[in-house]
């Protein structure tokens, strides 16, 4: 495996010891612990990245199906739901929603990767070589990050052509990308909790499934006000509302009002439970 290899070479981990020279002998590393880390995190992030591009169903799931779905939702509904719209045309409205639609289906994919790395043995071997075993997650949380940011570029890209006006300033779209970038890592952390809670790449997958409902329950494609009295309810105090209600309240200028703290105590929030269980699970399982 070329990931263990990369890592494999150089040598004895970081703490002590002697690296191998480049003609077989052992030179003394000067190199301390959170430079070799560093170091081993970017052969893990690049792996994760490698495998993103190589399974064409991750590639599907995480990149290309949110652009399917902007461009269904405009084209195919935005003409019967644009009449409860009033503010502005339904691309602008839609947009924030499949942003973070986008961040539910890469989930997925990293509970399938993290479920896999640990039935497959490839945990097996990364404990035998002189590497800290967390950097493995840690590979998948960054990977998360960088792809899901890479979607989002892609999805406000094709948005732009199709007709997206976004009205807010440089300010604004520095506070959208960390609202969103702060989303992702929440997604990406419980999708870390199910990978390791589940058994097999499919069960990880079902584990994630209910996330990408979430979405679709919020002010995602059409206000609240316009929903059942009960799914309202469900709507205005579940955590997607305000987090799209913030990252549109940004790019568009309508009101954030409360959606703004909300938007970060839930994403806080749920980091703050989410990845001490995740890093408990990961202990547990690789105790043995």
């Amino acid at each position: 495996m070329t990931t263990t290899t990369n890592v494999q070479h150089r040598g004895v981990a970081a703490g002590g010891g002697n690296r191998l020279g480049p003609h077989g002998g052992e030179r003394p590393t000067r190199r301390s612990g959170f430079v070799w880390n560093l170091a081993d995190a970017w052969v893990l992030i690049g792996r994760s990245m490698r495998h993103t591009v190589r399974n064409g169903d991750a590639l599907f799931m995480g990149v290309f199906l949110p652009v399917m779905l902007l461009l269904l939702f405009v084209y195919v509904f935005g003409g019967a739901l644009e009449e409860g719209i009033a503010q502005f045309d339904y691309v602008n409205y839609v947009v924030p929603g499949v942003i973070l639609l986008t961040a539910g289906f890469s989930a997925a994919t990293t509970a399938v990767s993290v479920t896999t790395d640990m039935t497959t043995g490839v945990m097996d071997r990364f404990r035998s070589l002189p590497i800290t075993n967390w950097i493995v997650v840690f590979g998948h949380v960054v990977a998360s990050l960088v792809r899901n940011l890479f979607s989002t570029a892609l999805v406000v890209g094709v948005a732009l052509i199709i007709g997206f006006r976004p009205t807010g300033n440089v300010l604004d779209w520095v506070a959208a990308v960390g609202v969103i970038s702060l989303f992702i890592l929440m997604m990406t952390w419980l999708s870390v909790m199910f990978g390791l809670i589940a058994k097999t790449p499919d069960a990880a997958s079902g584990f994630t499934f209910f996330i990408l409902f979430l979405p679709y329950m919020s002010s995602a494609f059409v206000p609240v006000e316009t929903m059942p009295a009960v799914l309202r309810g469900f709507a205005e105090h579940q955590p997607i509302t305000p987090i799209i209600e913030t990252v549109r309240g940004l790019l568009m200028g309508t009101p954030i009002g409360d959606s703004g703290w909300l938007a970060v105590a839930w994403s806080v929030g749920v980091l703050i439970i989410v990845a001490p269980i995740s890093a408990r699970l990961f202990r547990s399982r690789t105790a043995s």
